[in-house]
């Protein structure tokens, strides 16, 4: 019963997240493909630049919300599926949930393997399997403290991803599967992010609120 909880949350959750959100509604509602303007991300920053307030919202929302259902997936199949003496414990097993809804949305088979960034799900998901406090931690004290002093997305952005192993350590030492687990989907997050790494250091990264790119 173990490896068939860790299955269905794993193959659930990483389902969940390759749904390309930003592309949906940039050809539902924009009749464009988002991945023509701008960095040609799905994600919510480029949606914003890209197609206008309203649309970076509603990709952030249903982004975060993808993270928020994977982790009651995890939750759901703890209760349902994990046995009280089962090797992984319930932790992991949320853990699962997340990293599955972060690889989902950065390796999205419906993209033949691309997709966005990951932050929005990440965060999303952290709310159920951190909890309010530790989640609020990342979104508010690290991420939105440092778009706000440096109007870079990408730097809070690689910020919270980079707290996040360090925050499960603090959560969950001595359960080292849950924390490889969330090293490995934070870690992915700041690959995700190479290119705006390289652009940061190079001085050439986009702020909020400069000029849109001709």
């Amino acid at each position: 019963m173990t490896a068939i909880a860790v299955l269905i949350t794993f193959v659930a959750s990483f389902a969940l997240g390759s749904v390309p959100w930003g592309l949906i509604i940039s050809r539902v509602f924009y009749h464009t493909d988002i991945r023509a303007h701008g960095s040609g991300n799905i994600g919510t920053t480029n949606a914003m630049r890209t197609m206008g307030k309203k649309a970076g919202v509603a990709v952030f929302l249903l982004d975060f919300g993808k993270g928020v259902l994977s982790g009651l997936i995890g939750i759901a199949c703890a209760h349902f599926l994990l046995p009280d003496n089962a090797a992984v414990s319930r932790d992991a097993l949320l853990a699962f949930a997340m990293a599955g809804c972060v690889w989902g949305h950065i390796f999205s088979p419906w993209l033949n393997f691309h997709g966005g960034k990951g932050i929005a799900v990440a965060i999303g998901a952290l709310y159920v399997t951190f909890g309010f406090v530790p989640a609020s931690v990342e979104l508010f004290v690290i991420f939105a403290i440092l778009v706000l002093a440096t109007r870079y997305v990408s730097l809070g952005s690689v910020a919270a991803a980079a707290a996040c192993p360090f925050i499960a350590a603090f959560l969950y030492w001595g359960d080292w599967l849950t924390i490889l687990l969330y090293l490995a989907a934070a870690s992915t997050v700041v690959w995700a992010h190479r290119g705006n790494i390289k652009r940061l250091l190079d001085g050439t990264e986009r702020r909020i609120g400069d000029p849109k790119e001709e």
